[in-house]
């Protein structure tokens, strides 16, 4: 997806939010961005491709491999946007509060966990499945991305047994900083 998406759903002159460009040099950072908009929601993006490729998923990342949560693909967003936090005015797209949850650096991996380049990367997220190194603050280790179907912006978002799993309950809004 381009940005262009981003710009049309967008009034800039009433939204705190960064207008969309694309950025050239890819850091691999990725950023966890709480949204309470009309539905509770967490965002979840990856830096590939000089933009923020993005998911809404409702229930928010896991550490518990047992949880398969549902991510669906959204526009891209502007690299700019990794450290937005803020309100989005009512009667804009996405209305309500943006907190940055958790962000940090990723590494896209192979399934002998082998770091890819970015265009193994964005091949891989192109087929519909991506496995990806988490280090952040909150969440970390290994998780992958698989779409369900080749249509359709439905994906799952399922964290890799690992040093770093939990095996209880996960719930995120009990991580939330104060």
């Amino acid at each position: 997806m381009a940005l262009t998406t981003y710009n049309k759903k967008r009034d800039f002159d009433d939204t705190p939010e960064p207008k969309g460009k694309s950025d050239k040099e890819n850091q691999f950072r990725f950023v966890v961005q709480r949204h309470d908009a009309t539905r509770l929601h967490y965002d979840f993006r990856l830096e590939l491709g000089g933009v923020l490729k993005s998911w809404a998923v409702p229930k928010g990342p896991s550490m518990n491999p047992e949880d398969k949560r549902l991510a669906v693909m959204v526009e891209d967003h502007p690299v700019s946007y990794i450290d937005f936090e803020g309100t989005i005015p009512k009667g804009n797209y996405g209305a309500g509060e943006v907190e940055v949850w958790d962000h940090g650096q990723f590494f896209p991996v192979d399934e002998n966990l082998e770091k890819l380049t970015e265009k193994q990367a964005l091949t891989a997220l192109k087929k519909g499945e991506l496995k990806i190194f988490l280090k952040g603050k909150k969440i970390e280790g290994g998780f992958v991305l698989v779409k369900f179907k080749q249509e359709g912006d439905n994906w799952l978002l399922i964290k890799h047994k690992d040093e770093y799993a939990v095996v209880k309950k996960y719930d995120i809004e009990k991580h939330r900083k104060t």
